[in-house]
């Protein structure tokens, strides 16, 4: 999947976008069925949300033991914002009115997990 997690982070979020951009159709389904209260198909969506989700975990448990992803992080809010954000990713491609290349939105989410929002805060070298 990779030679380092970032890598492999990088590979799971393409291959997720690649796989709905193939099929829209699935994508409905799957956008559809995680997003109403009562599903057809909930235990599909379960086992499948909870593989992804142990996918993620051992990405970033990989990340934190290389060194390319801090330690200090709450694990179970790490998986949710990830699957948060490409869902909401395919939401906003499924809706759009704009036909673009769901899969150009890999790189710059993955950019994003793992620089963050915020700048660097420079240390003070003064005495």
């Amino acid at each position: 999947m990779g030679p380092n997690a970032i890598e492999k982070l990088r590979n799971l979020i393409r291959k997720h976008l690649e796989e709905f951009q193939r099929d829209r159709n699935m994508a409905v389904v799957y956008q559809t069925e995680t997003h109403q209260t009562t599903r057809m198909a909930e235990y599909q969506i379960k086992e499948m949300s909870k593989k992804y989700l142990d996918i993620i975990s051992e990405i970033v448990e990989q990340g934190q033991q290389e060194g390319s992803i801090r330690r200090n992080l709450y694990l179970g809010l790490v998986k949710r914002l990830i699957l948060g954000s490409v869902d909401e990713v395919i939401n906003t491609w499924l809706h759009s009115k704009k036909n673009y290349d769901l899969v150009s939105m890999a790189d710059p989410l993955v950019e994003l997990f793992i620089e963050g929002l915020g700048k660097k805060r420079e240390t003070d070298s003064s005495p």
